[in-house]
């Protein structure tokens, strides 16, 4: 019997999805769930460097392309376990797009601590902020940070903060729900302007203009990785080499042209509100799929559905991976350093992430929970055919899923 599944908008399983999203209560609700789990874990306190950890704990949303402008572009944020509002040092005037409701008394002017000077001045405001003895969690150090570790934290080391926000964005609320749902709908509507321009001629940079272009004006505020439109080669023996022998994907675009024939991978991810959307489809260029690329694409279809048909709340992750394997006649529909699917959220690859070298053990004691999401992403490859690779998005709920994509399978199904 296949699980439960519903197309959004919808509310089933014990699942909500916001019709708009409230950014007020979103901060709440997801500020209660980093508290808990700092409670969880027994620490008074987190410090957030790390740009997609700091816009969760606080709602900005700055999302920075060059790291090596981030002692001027970060923000920071200190997280008090007793405290509803988080701290937020936040290099930009208030106001903007991407700043939060916070109280005056919340929100801090810069720090740069990249710096042995900026570092000192942050130390201060710590020892104001945060109280003497208590347990400090880090997600990042810089090398200054280092330096003057005992400076800033002088009475017991600070302790891995990482793990502690991860467990945190595990389950979503129903605005960050409806802020990944509206980024789907983004991210497919670029992948039709490219889908379209697809055609004998046309470079593989030329989609990614077009993607870019139409993700932008819809609402985009960033591209999680470069757009990819990778020819698939014929054989493994014609493609690029690698050292576990397996076929190289993703690469990169490059003004490449397309012929006709040629079988396309394409895969993007961008970010709206906060928030990331991904997708994947393959394509033909000027020609209809072969009989054997559709049956390939018939068998992707098969694993997929043999996925969905397990998937709920109180399954695992191992779950998964053994019937999408079972599905491809016993070898794993992934590649060795790849993985059958992972979470998204605020950034483009969350907790979990399903079939990786973490290993069996690992993905057996990964239960999956209502409002979780998954970005699925099985692949078959067949030397001769170019294989198949696509990606669904699903939400966890307590009788099966629901599925936030919504994108044709042409030119394999009409």
């Amino acid at each position: 019997m296949v699980a439960a599944a519903a197309t959004l908008p919808a509310a089933a399983g014990g699942i909500e999805i916001a019709g708009v999203p409230d950014r007020a209560r979103l901060r709440r609700e997801t500020g209660t769930r980093l508290r808990a789990a700092m409670t969880e874990r027994g620490i008074d306190a987190l410090v957030l460097l790390g740009n997609d950890a700091v816009g969760y704990a606080t709602g900005t949303s700055r999302r920075l392309g060059d790291a090596g402008l981030s002692h001027v572009e970060r923000p920071v944020a200190v997280v008090l376990a007793d405290d509803p509002d988080p701290h937020l040092f936040l290099p930009f005037h208030r106001g903007g797009s991407g700043d939060p409701e916070l109280p005056a008394d919340h929100l801090h002017g810069p720090v740069y601590l990249e710096f042995d000077e900026g570092v000192e001045l942050f130390a201060a405001a710590v020892a104001e902020l945060i109280p003497a003895g208590a347990v400090v969690g880090v997600d990042e150090f810089t090398g200054a940070m280092r330096r003057a570790q005992r400076r800033i934290f002088p009475t017991r080391r600070p302790i891995d903060a990482a793990q502690v926000v991860a467990d945190a964005k595990l389950v979503k609320t129903a605005d960050e729900l409806a802020l990944i749902r509206a980024a789907c709908r983004i991210t497919e509507s670029a992948m039709s302007a490219a889908q379209q321009a697809l055609a004998p001629g046309v470079r593989q940079l030329d989609l990614s203009a077009r993607f870019l272009r139409r993700a932008f004006e819809s609402g985009a505020d960033a591209a999680m990785f470069e757009p990819i439109w990778q020819v698939m080669p014929a054989s493994r023996a014609a493609g690029v080499w690698t050292t576990h022998g397996q076929i190289a994907q993703p690469l990169l675009a490059t003004g490449r042209e397309l012929a006709v024939g040629d079988v396309v991978w394409s895969q993007v991810s961008i970010s709206s509100g906060g928030y990331c959307a991904e997708l994947g489809r393959t394509w033909t260029v000027g020609t209809e799929p072969a009989p054997r690329q559709r049956a390939q694409y018939r068998r992707w279809r098969e694993i997929l559905t043999a996925i969905l048909e397990v998937t709920r709340a109180g399954v695992t992750a191992a779950d998964l991976a053994r019937v999408a394997t079972a599905a491809n006649g016993g070898v794993r529909p992934w590649s060795p350093d790849g993985c059958l699917g992972h979470g998204i959220g605020v950034t483009d690859a969350e907790t979990p992430k399903i079939g990786t070298d973490l290993g069996a053990e690992f993905d057996g004691n990964f239960f999956l929970e209502p409002g979780m999401v998954l970005v699925l992403e099985p692949m078959v490859w067949e030397d001769g055919t170019g294989g198949y690779r696509g990606e669904e998005v699903v939400v966890i709920t307590e009788d099966g899923y629901l599925t936030l994509t919504d994108y044709p399978f042409a030119p394999y199904e009409h």
